[in-house]
């Protein structure tokens, strides 16, 4: 059976190519309602498939945003990579994800992989860019909008919550339970000290640790960003003589290990120790007890992304404060905070 051609849509609807070609892209011209429909039945009943190779080949640009993110088996970013899809697909885009595993190398191997696809943008959530990275973006003139993280290698549009003001929230909350003091789970050594939410947590935490007139001297402790291995950080912590009374994790996943390993010593949450969180996860609230955490919207997030990276004028001018859009964080209260 020979292929269904535009040319063979066009003579069916009674028009030509091109407007039918406005008619499958949305444009650039408009197509009065009538000719549209008549398009839209030829198509049908011909059963035309458009060439989006070919169509990719004349435009430079697919139908495709690439996600690189640090590592989509934590739910935090399940969960925004999910959102980024499901905002992309409104926008009839497809989402390429890959996972940079916090390594310079790998991230630069999928900013290669995607720019030399064409694809229409692309979403980052890069913790400490290389100089290496943005140049290599740069040399691509491509369309980035950053989301979550804000590295300074690379000055771009992006899309972040309110994290130093969510963890003030979070930290004052455990405060005013009583608590003499609330420790803090921060990131790894190698955590960059601007543009990421790790660090603006930990910088939430002592704001609110200073305003309430508490030392935060050696109540900052190191733990990578995953729940096992926050575990054994936790294990060491729980089970020493300086146990604190109660603990701000900077995510929900190290959240998750704190609450395991505080199980296993038989500590009990939040009688004798009080945790905190920061991501609001969909499996925070089925932990036991359910985790006191800080909501960021992950779904107007990625549809702020989305439209922003599939927007022409999105290389705006203003300085780099002008270039941030910023979701305010809420405190969702259960049960491992003292809380009923």
């Amino acid at each position: 059976m020979a292929k269904v051609t535009r040319d063979d849509v066009a003579r069916l609807a009674g028009t030509s190519t091109a407007v039918v070609s406005y008619v499958i892209n949305n444009g650039p011209r408009p197509v009065a309602p009538a000719t549209r429909e008549r398009v839209l039945a030829a198509i049908k009943e011909l059963g035309y498939r458009p060439d989006r190779v070919a169509q990719a080949m004349a435009s430079r640009r697919t139908d495709l945003i690439g996600m690189i993110v640090p590592d989509a088996r934590q739910p935090f970013f399940a969960e925004m990579a999910h959102a980024v899809e499901q905002a992309a697909a409104e926008r009839g885009k497809m989402v390429l994800v890959g996972n940079s595993d916090y390594r310079t190398e790998r991230e630069i191997h999928y900013l290669r992989a995607f720019l030399g696809m064409r694809v229409s943008g692309l979403i980052l959530v890069s913790q400490g860019m290389s100089e290496q990275a943005a140049s290599e973006i740069e040399a691509w003139d491509a369309r980035v909008v950053l989301l979550h993280e804000r590295p300074e290698a690379i000055d771009d549009v992006a899309v972040v919550t309110d994290d130093i003001g969510g963890a003030q929230l979070a930290t004052r909350h455990l405060l005013e339970h009583g608590h003499p003091y609330v420790a803090c789970l921060g990131g790894v050594p190698n955590t960059p000290a601007v543009g990421d939410p790790v660090a603006d947590h930990v910088e939430g935490w002592r704001r609110a640790m200073q305003e309430a007139g508490r030392s935060v001297e050696g109540r900052l402790f190191e733990a990578p960003y995953n729940r096992y291995d926050a575990y054994q950080v936790a294990l060491k912590l729980l089970a020493g003589p300086d146990r604190p009374p109660a603990i701000f994790c900077s995510t929900d996943d190290q959240a998750f290990g704190v609450l395991r390993a505080a199980r296993e010593l038989r500590i009990d949450v939040p009688t004798e120790l009080a945790v905190a969180g920061f991501d609001d996860v969909k499996e925070a609230a089925l932990t036991d007890p359910p985790l006191t955490t800080v909501y960021s919207d992950r779904p107007a997030m990625a549809r702020a992304a989305v439209d922003l990276v599939l927007d022409d004028s999105v290389r705006v001018s203003g300085s780099r404060r002008e270039r941030v859009k910023q979701f305010p964080s809420a405190l969702v209260v259960r049960r491992s905070c003292g809380c009923h």
